[in-house]
């Protein structure tokens, strides 16, 4: 222990000198701006930066590019709270709840939320990879293909029924992701799947396109039809105050935020789980055991603060299995690894050993940087708030036009937009006629993951089934499905049947 704490101080010597702090600065107010806007990412990001720093030294680039990837969680809440689309993929469950709170006039209360959780978040995610990273990393490879077949099954399975008024919404809605989803290339046979001859659908449907369109578009085109406008009420004055929680908010969300950011922290550290899937978990985890589960979906400050520390502490969590094993567990990840190996450092057992500056000043570095983005984010909500005061016929085209570039940025395809407007429609129907477009959207991004694992665990067990039933994690998740989503259903049924009798 007293080891850890002498590396972390040297850790501190390094990370706060002149070049590494403006680094980390850097990185910071990119990431936010790469956040916010929808079809780049953390991945897009991270690659666009990393050619920029081969010259670099490598404990600066790494910093300034860790930099750029954890702010990506922070700011990618803004524009799903502010106008229903996700800056990225782990902001999707944001949506559900803040979205609601700026309706209400609540944006910079629930920008507040997302900012403090994602602060919390972020520091019990370094706190644990400091102490716990080898320990965290050496559990995350114990989830192999059939558990983590196992695992999104359940995640999916449980936001299809627990989000929504009618379970049988929640499935059909699941389904039609899981469809959509399977629209492409077969890489495994390399035969099409529901491409119809389109020779652009053979890649598959884009998430960008799809989830401006279900959420973005959707809401453009209600607003159109009610003769409504892209305008919030808010009664917010454009001030810090906006940023600050009373002691009842905080004791609100404080329970959602540790458990979530514990939670985060170890799906994290699970290679090929990721942030999406924390954030996911997280929101399914507090609707089903929340103190406040019936207001989930509906503007409840938990709704918030559930997926934004899952997703923060998993962005933190990532590192665990990349600087002790090597091992990438996200696809940002993976890049950060790559940028290592080119400046000649091989992460794994032997790294902290070999070069302990960069791994502590790294690990330092994620402690200021989390102040950081925390200090850019609290002083950028009144401006965001005051953009829900421009008037409609101004800010409707902003946004418009945000939707169309967004959307063709990312394979400078016409065809992507149609996409977008076709699914805008469909979401469109959806909301009129109350399905729930939450377990679409995991659906659609879980599917990839889960025919993949499931693949790879046929492959390993030459067909064998039993796979599943003879891995004891993957028999445990299986046991959960059956519990909460088979048991239940079968009991009201035979209730059902046997009242029938009676009468």
């Amino acid at each position: 222990m007293e080891a850890i704490f002498t590396h972390l101080l040297n850790g501190f010597a390094l990370a706060l000198t002149e070049n590494n702090l403006l680094a980390a600065l850097a990185g910071a107010v990119m990431g936010m701006f790469v956040g916010a806007l929808p079809g780049i990412g953390s991945v897009m990001g991270v690659a666009l930066l990393l050619p920029l720093t081969f010259k670099m030294d490598p404990t600066t680039a790494i910093i300034m590019l860790a930099a750029l990837y954890y702010s990506t969680m922070y700011a990618g809440s803004f524009t799903a709270i502010l106008i229903n689309i996700p800056g990225d993929p782990p902001a999707v469950m944001t949506t559900m709840d803040g979205y609601q709170l700026t309706l209400r006039g609540k944006a910079g209360k629930a920008l507040a939320v997302s900012n403090w959780s994602s602060f919390v978040a972020g520091f019990i995610g370094v706190v644990i990879l400091t102490f716990m990273g080898p320990l965290l990393a050496n559990v995350g490879l114990a989830f192999g293909p059939a558990e983590m077949a196992s695992v999104i099954l359940l995640a999916i399975m449980a936001i299809a029924w627990l989000l929504g008024d009618q379970p049988r919404k929640g499935l059909l809605s699941t389904c039609t992701g899981i469809l959509l989803a399977t629209v492409g290339l077969d890489l495994a046979v390399a035969m099409p799947r529901f491409s119809f001859g389109v020779n652009e659908l053979l890649s598959g449907i884009d998430f960008i396109p799809l989830v401006i369109g279900l959420l973005g578009v959707n809401e453009i085109i209600t607003m159109a039809l009610n003769k409504s406008g892209y305008q919030m009420k808010t009664t917010e004055r454009l001030s810090l105050r906006s940023n600050y929680l009373n002691w009842q908010e905080i004791k609100q969300i404080f329970r959602p935020t540790i458990v979530s950011s514990f939670m985060g922290t170890f799906v994290g550290c699970i290679p090929g789980a990721g942030t999406t899937t924390a954030s996911f978990l997280a929101y399914i985890f507090e609707k089903r055991t929340g103190k406040n589960k019936d207001n989930m979906g509906k503007g409840a400050l938990e709704g918030v603060a559930a997926p934004e520390a899952a997703n923060n502490a998993a962005a933190a969590g990532a590192f665990a299995p990349l600087l002790s094993l090597g091992i990438p567990s996200s696809g940002t990840a993976a890049i950060l690894l790559g940028g290592l190996m080119m400046w000649g450092i091989t992460p794994g057992p032997l790294l902290f050993t070999d070069h302990p500056d960069l791994a502590w000043g790294l690990i330092a570095s994620m402690y200021t940087g989390n102040v950081v983005c925390m200090i850019i984010a609290a002083l950028s909500i009144p401006l965001m708030v005051h953009a829900l005061r421009i008037p409609p016929a101004i800010l409707t085209p902003i946004i418009i036009v945000i939707c169309i570039v967004s959307a063709y940025a990312v394979n400078n395809s016409l065809f992507d937009i149609w996409v977008m407007i076709a699914i805008g429609i469909v979401g469109y129907f959806f909301n009129r006629y109350k399905y729930p477009v939450a377990p679409f959207l995991m659906a659609f991004i879980l599917t990839p993951r889960l025919e993949t694992s499931l693949r790879q665990a046929f492959d390993i067990s030459n067909g064998n089934a039993m796979i599943f039933i003879e891995k004891p994690i993957s028999l445990a998740f299986l046991a959960a499905i059956f519990l909460f989503f088979v048991v239940p259903p079968c009991f009201k049924f035979g209730k059902t049947c046997l009242i029938k009798t009676d009468m």
